[in-house]
């Protein structure tokens, strides 16, 4: 059974630094949530993290539904603000890694993509809803291995079997003798571990930051006591701080993912040399 926050924040809440209580650090316990529908041990449930996936993709495509659903020549503020947001990722991600001719039918998907990683992301920074999905790995597990399974399919697609095997494994025959032993690591960066690393590079970005929100958070109610409050002064700063970094790193992290996607569907489309 995993930990109620509701009972940690309690703790939290009530625990000072002259009180005689440790301090109340973050921890894996900070990433777990009951269910607010369901039975756990069932794996059938239905906790935060989900309600929030579920909110962000309603807001995602809300937005863009309500920007585009009467499109007008001279567009408004919101369809302004959806065209802009489109056209970035577009123009600067896709044509850029892609093309324009091979990179247009991929546009929906990396747009949605990034905008969804965004949303999910900036759960961390908003008020009652406080995290970053993206910080479970389950979450960017399933959009790398969306992205996997694209890149593998239009790879042999492309190429055909024997061309997409010299396409995961780098065969270059002018290699000579080490020519097995880099078709073996090729093929495991490419096909193990390239995925795993495309999820935990977005997972780990969230983790982090969640933690480190947390714990500047925490620390400026607990020395908030006392002569500690003029080092809980100094933590709110950082909570202040932190959190104007999170947001950039927030939308760099959405950024990176697609970008790497793009550069994975590129490598599926090229001509192996």
């Amino acid at each position: 059974m995993s930990a109620d926050p509701t009972q940690v924040l309690a703790f939290e809440t009530d625990c000072h630094i002259f009180d005689g209580c440790g301090f109340p650090a973050p921890g894996l316990h900070s990433f777990l949530f009951e269910p607010l529908w369901g039975n756990p041990d069932s794996n059938l449930y239905f906790n935060k993290p989900m309600l929030l996936a579920l909110l962000g993709s309603i807001i995602v495509v809300g937005f863009f539904w309500a920007a585009f659903r009467k499109p007008k020549v001279v567009p408004g503020k919101l369809q302004m603000v959806a065209e802009a947001g489109y056209d970035f990722i577009r123009r600067g991600v896709v044509y850029e890694t892609i093309g324009k001719k091979e990179g247009e039918k991929y546009v929906p998907l990396v747009v949605s993509l990034f905008f969804f990683i965004w949303m999910m992301n900036l759960w961390s920074i908003i008020p009652v809803a406080q995290f970053p999905v993206t910080s479970i790995i389950a979450y960017p597990m399933v959009l790398a291995l969306i992205v996997y399974v694209l890149w593998v399919s239009l790879t042999f697609k492309r190429h055909g079997f024997v061309g997409a095997f010299k396409n995961f494994t780098g065969y270059d025959k002018s290699l000579g003798p080490v020519l097995p032993l880099a078709m073996f690591i090729e093929f495991l960066s490419n096909l193990i571990v390239r995925p795993f690393t495309h999820a935990v590079r977005l997972f780990a970005n969230m983790f982090a930051g969640h933690t480190l929100l947390l714990l500047f958070t925490i620390a400026s109610w607990y020395l908030l006591n006392g002569i500690g409050i003029a080092y809980a002064g100094v933590s709110f700063i950082m909570v202040i701080v932190m959190t104007a970094f999170e947001l950039f790193i927030q939308a760099l992290q959405a950024y990176v993912f697609v970008l790497l996607t793009c550069t994975f569907i590129q490598g599926a489309l090229a001509e192996h040399h």
